[in-house]
């Protein structure tokens, strides 16, 4: 019997008071002297991330309000001339043939535009 109460004994854990944990914690918490450096680092960071971040969302607005519909509707038109150039070859036994192509592309991006 002996032996099981100094086991026991032996698994009992003084907690602290709390008062004196609140304290330490305070403590612990504030900051040094060194830190506010690292502070001012950070704040400078996250305005140079929050500038690339803004300078991101406008280059993806300019992508995809300008340049991807612009790009979109010249190749768009220009794989229908293509498609109807095939069909008219297949349809009916007549052959298209672009005579001036710095005209032709000059009008397909002249009618993207518009």
């Amino acid at each position: 019997m002996s032996v099981s109460n100094s086991n026991s004994t032996s698994y009992i854990i003084d907690d602290p008071s709390p008062e004196s944990t609140s304290s330490q914690d305070e403590i612990d918490s504030l900051p040094d002297s060194a830190d506010s450096d690292s502070i001012d680092s950070e704040i400078e960071e996250s305005d140079a991330e929050r500038e690339w971040k803004e300078s991101l969302e406008q280059l993806e607005l300019l992508l995809t309000m300008v340049i991807v519909p612009y790009l979109g509707k010249y190749f768009g038109r220009k794989c229908a001339y293509w498609g109807w150039a095939k069909f008219m070859e297949w349809k009916y036994p007549v052959e298209v043939v672009i005579t001036n192509k710095k005209a032709f592309r000059a009008a397909g991006i002249v009618e993207a535009a518009l």
